[in-house]
């Protein structure tokens, strides 16, 4: 039991931390272009 009372704190900080790092992504744009890295590899640049 006691082992839950460490653990539970530790799990709910790495989710929460997971889910700062997953709204801090969304804000500063890095899912805006998803088809452009898909496209790009297709264009000749020579």
């Amino acid at each position: 039991m006691s082992g839950l009372l460490v653990l539970l704190p530790i799990a709910l900080f790495l989710g929460g931390l997971g889910l700062a790092a997953f709204l801090w992504s969304l804000r500063s744009g890095q899912y805006e272009d998803m088809d452009g890295a898909a496209e790009r590899i297709l264009i000749d640049d020579d």
